[in-house]
């Protein structure tokens, strides 16, 4: 009996089990343990040369590992496009509450009851939906990250704030009220993790919401759009990612920079290390406000 090729065109584009390949004779259980496999999962192979995402793990493991199991969480949201986990993160899979758990390395299985319309199926395995994985992240995820993956979830286009909002608040059972909370807090308007982490600590302080991303015009010519404002005091909040660069951006940084102060906007710029001084932060934000609102109507604004 002649032995089968090493490599088999039809294994070499994507993730197979073991086994069967084994069993099928494309391949010897020696074949299999050579450094032309990499091993996904237990019993799921990949060949070396196929590039390994987070995506590629999801579809393998509900795929091929556990058949019938739901892509749902971060695991979701990458499938739908939003980048919420890296490659090496642990697969987030649902199963029903019937199905025996499964403790395997690289998985993270719940088990739980989810509806028909709760579930579609996406390259080629069942995922929730993008308004279920929203809507499960803000019960899941830790703190203010849960608004993080939220606003991505819904900067993507794919769900609908007040939708989302309107089901949350249907929502019951555990992490319900949570959920509640983070929809309320979240917006689809921040551009980038460091933002929501900027707005939901301005709000959470006290201090008057602003505006996130408004655009500044002037005699409808367009100035600038800025992170965060209060667009009746002309004061803007900046985090500073974007203020970096060769001596062309920072050029244009100035020039925009100019182009708002001449507007009569005042502007707080935000570093990553402000963050972790949130106290600071926070009454840098109030001073500017005050000062602001002094300027525009003689007397202090009202927190």
């Amino acid at each position: 009996m002649s032995r089968p090729p090493a490599q088999p065109s039809r294994l070499t584009t994507g993730p197979f089990r073991g086994t069967t390949a084994v069993t099928r004779g494309l391949l010897t259980a020696d074949q299999l343990r050579s450094s032309a496999w990499r091993r996904l999962f237990r019993d799921v192979y990949l060949h070396r040369d196929v590039p390994v995402t987070h995506e590629l793990r999801a579809v393998a493991a509900a795929g091929l590992l556990l058949p019938g199991a739901v892509v749902s969480g971060r695991s979701a949201a990458v499938l739908w496009g939003v980048e919420l986990a890296r490659t090496d993160d642990d697969v987030e899979l649902t199963l029903p509450p019937g199905r025996h758990p499964v403790r395997a390395g690289g998985l993270r299985v719940r088990r739980a009851s989810l509806a028909g319309d709760d579930v579609e199926r996406r390259r080629g395995v069942p995922a929730t939906t993008p308004e279920t994985t929203a809507l499960d992240l803000a019960r899941q995820v830790d703190g203010d990250e849960a608004v993080v993956a939220v606003d991505r979830v819904l900067a993507s286009g794919l769900v609908d704030l007040a939708d989302l909002r309107a089901r949350a608040a249907r929502c019951r059972g555990r992490g319900s009220a949570r959920a509640r909370a983070v929809c309320a807090l979240a917006d689809e308007r921040s551009e980038s993790p460091q933002e929501t982490r900027l707005r939901v600590l301005v709000v959470r302080s006290g201090l008057p919401v602003p505006v996130p991303q408004f655009t500044i015009r002037v005699g409808g010519r367009f100035v600038a759009r800025v992170d965060l404002a209060w667009p009746d005091l002309r004061v803007a909040v900046e985090y500073d990612g974007r203020w970096h660069g060769g001596a062309g951006q920072f050029v244009r940084d100035r020039q925009r920079l100019n182009r708002l102060q001449e507007a009569g906007w005042r502007v707080v710029f935000v570093t990553a290390e402000d963050l972790h001084r949130p106290g600071e932060l926070v009454a840098r934000v109030d001073r500017a406000l005050a000062v602001a609102s002094v300027r525009s109507s003689g007397s202090p604004a009202r927190r």
